[in-house]
């Protein structure tokens, strides 16, 4: 396979910007579908949205993938969600993607979900292009979601197009680079004219090409003599210098087009060829386990330091591939997995490196949305499934003669929950069967039981999140659910130092349980990276080492749950300074419990407060309903970050509590007589005022006192 001929892409965007109509497109133009689905209306629905509820909810719920070929190249295209509940699966497409596009509606421009996929796309440091899509539609402003990419994405938007037209006049595009017009005819836009430039249009598109040129010019010395000089510049150069820039993320060239229209998709895919990396352009590292843990032996390194070990795209080295999404079947697990370095070969069999186990990979595929064809070899670059083998996302699988792991992927906490039950007493193992099936499939989605009431705790992303799981419960494991009010997952933190002396003594016959520590906890900073840190600063063998991770257990055990009303405790830092112990006596049980007594009694002490997730909301609506909206979400203790109108509809951003935001769709949809629309992600955990921490402590213990009446 060579390489220089593959590209891994992904399609990410706001929700409703049209990425699976483009995806769509994308396969017909390619050869890979002969008729085209619709993600809205009749038909058989996108082909990328294969499940029932994707079909008849019209949004994208799972990443899918596919392969397409296009001018003797090969691209692996992923097709991710653009609703927020689901951004694990843009998370982890991401992840393993060498280059993106990045679809932005024409009217919307940059929205709230644009903006959580840039920085996302950023955290993989994966170079995009960008894809005014919708250019057909009525308020359709190419040259205002270009300044909004700049203002809003602080990145540097270099259009290498410019529309002819906009909104119902649309027609085509003009290439700011070969400087001719396309237009696309045909049925379905198939057949690509390239024809001079209107003469109407050509002083605006010598105008943007200098634009370009100007732009580009501060990335080749050979162009900005030409332009000093007024000279010609070879179109080919051209495309050298916008690839290299956009490889460093230095630019984002803009496209644009009409998906749905048929416009713009052919000159888009050349595009990515263009621009976007090969896999020998990205450099992937890998963590060096062996060479890390003899380094850390030898003093070398600090606790959160690793060796890193560049990987190279070549088949003959050993493999290195992560399994970046699983997903439960029938028959077994399917696993997709990027290969990085070296090959797979069907029927051998390689090291998990979190487990440190041998598994054989029986069978590969190569997906095509839900459809599968059987492959008996992949190299480093692709990506592929396996099926069968037992893992979890984010695994790193290796040759016996490295030991390596890849960076794991970033994954959100979740910021609601509610209890589940079957309605009918059969149905708790179909019920324990889905909920094991999501939980492995779905980071995001977390499930526990309360010790106290004994009822299932499901927790996702937001309410769409859990509605599609519950819905698939019912359809795919035909188990009706009861399930009760929707609450926000709030946190504990302190806000004081204190300074523990704390001894744990127990003489019942035999040998007893003695153990004595001495030190302090205290609030960590917002921006803490671990939401617990413990430092052991014992000296002279004062508590034996054997003794001292049973105390750090301990105090993570207090921590689950917290004084106010037992919710995980979060931003806590302990030291451990001096203590005791007993030669007979003690033991790690002993130090354990003593760690949790401790804890528990600390944080008595500590000044706890209530920590709520604060969501970033964005409000579309016409421009009359601004001042109504915004006064709402002020009475929901929203602050208003940011309003905005473009062509008679407002844009409103708030950061506003979960809490308040629970019937929220409803009550803008009656605001706004129907025509307003939100989508809000997950901002930060931040304090809850003091009046409402009172009265959510006081309801919590209400409840309690209800459920021990029972």
């Amino acid at each position: 396979m060579d390489l220089n001929k593959v590209r891994n892409i992904g399609i990410s965007a706001h929700i409703d910007s049209g990425k699976t109509t483009l995806t769509e497109r994308i396969l017909f133009y390619s050869g890979r579908i002969h008729k085209i689905g619709e993600v809205k209306g009749a038909g058989d629905g996108a082909t990328m949205d294969h499940m029932d509820l994707e079909k008849e909810r019209g949004i994208t719920i799972t990443s899918a993938a596919t392969q397409v070929r296009w001018d003797d190249h090969v691209i692996n295209v992923i097709d991710t969600p653009g609703h927020v509940d689901f951004t694990v699966e843009v998370e982890r497409s991401l992840r393993v993607l060498d280059g993106a596009i990045l679809v932005l509606c024409s009217v919307g421009g940059v929205q709230s979900q644009s903006l959580t996929v840039d920085r996302q796309m950023k955290r993989y440091k994966v170079p995009r292009i960008a894809f005014v899509n919708k250019m057909d539609r009525t308020g359709a402003n190419f040259y205002s979601v270009v300044r909004q990419i700049k203002e809003k994405l602080g990145a540097t938007p270099v259009p290498i197009q410019i529309p002819i037209g906009a909104g119902p006049t649309f027609e085509g595009v003009i290439d700011l680079i070969d400087m001719i017009a396309i237009t696309f005819e045909g049925a379905r836009g198939e057949d690509v004219k390239r024809e001079e430039i209107p003469a109407n249009l050509l002083e605006e598109a010598k105008e943007h090409r200098h634009e370009m040129l100007e732009a580009l010019s501060m990335f080749s010395d050979d162009l900005m003599v030409a332009l000093l000089e007024e000279q010609d510049f070879p179109a080919d150069e051209l495309r050298k210098i916008i690839r290299g820039a956009t490889l460093t993320q230095s630019i984002t060239p803009v496209m644009c087009g009409s998906a749905f229209k048929d416009k713009g998709v052919q000159e888009l895919l050349d595009g990515v060829i263009h621009f976007l990396p090969k896999p020998t352009d990205r450099t992937v590292t890998a963590i060096d386990i062996d060479a890390t843990e003899k380094a850390k032996k030898a003093g070398e390194l600090t606790e959160h330091e690793t060796k890193r070990v560049n990987l190279s795209t070549n088949p003959a080295d050993p493999l290195v591939c992560m399994a970046f999404k699983t997903v439960m079947e029938q028959f077994g697990q399917l696993t997709y997995t990027r290969l990085y370095q070296g090959a797979i070969k069907k029927g051998d069999s390689y090291i998990n490196t979190r487990t440190g186990k041998k598994v054989r990979f029986g069978r590969l595929v190569r997906m095509h949305a839900n459809d599968r064809e059987d492959i008996d070899l992949a190299e480093a670059g692709d990506i592929v499934a396996i099926v069968g083998i037992d893992c979890a996302s984010g695994d790193t699988f290796c040759s016996e003669s490295v030991n390596y792991s890849l960076e794991n992927i970033f994954v959100p906490e979740p910021v609601i929950r509610l209890s589940i039950e079957p309605a009918q007493r059969d149905g708790a193992d179909r019920l324990s069967k889905a909920l094991e099936r999501f939980r492995r499939e779905d980071p995001t989605f977390h499930v526990s039981s309360d010790p106290e009431t004994n009822e299932t705790i499901i927790a996702g992303m937001g309410q769409l999140h859990l509605e599609i799981y519950i819905e698939r419960i019912k359809r795919e494991y035909r188990c009706e659910v009861t399930v009760g009010e929707p609450k926000v997952a709030y946190k504990e933190m302190p806000t004081k130092t204190v300074e523990y002396n704390y001894k744990h003594k127990k003489q019942t016959g035999g040998s007893g349980q003695y153990a004595h520590i001495v030190g302090k906890i205290y609030p960590l900073p917002e921006d803490a990276e671990q939401n617990f840190i413990f430092n052991n600063n014992i000296s002279q063998g004062r508590i034996p080492n054997q003794f001292i991770p049973p105390v750090e257990e301990g105090f993570e055990r207090a921590l689950v749950k917290g004084p106010l009303i037992e919710c995980e405790v979060v931003r806590v830092g302990a030291d451990l300074e001096d203590g005791s112990y007993h030669d007979v006596d003690s033991s790690e049980r002993s130090f354990e419990t003593a760690g949790w007594g401790c804890m528990r009694e600390s944080l008595e002490k500590a000044g706890m407060v209530l920590l709520e997730p604060i969501m970033r909301l964005e409000v579309e609506a016409p421009e009359n309903y601004q001042g109504s909206i915004t006064g709402h979400l002020s009475s929901k203790r929203g602050v208003i970050t940011q309003t905005d109108t473009r062509e008679g509809t407002a844009y409103i951003n708030a950061e506003i509590p979960l809490a308040s935001m629970f019937d929220y769709a409803n009550e803008l949809r009656s605001m706004t007589q129907g025509k307003g629309g939100f989508s809000m992600e997950f901002g930060a955990y931040k304090q809850v005022p003091k009046s409402i921490q009172e009265e959510v402590v006081e309801r919590r213990r209400k409840e309690k006192a209800e459920r021990a009446k029972k």
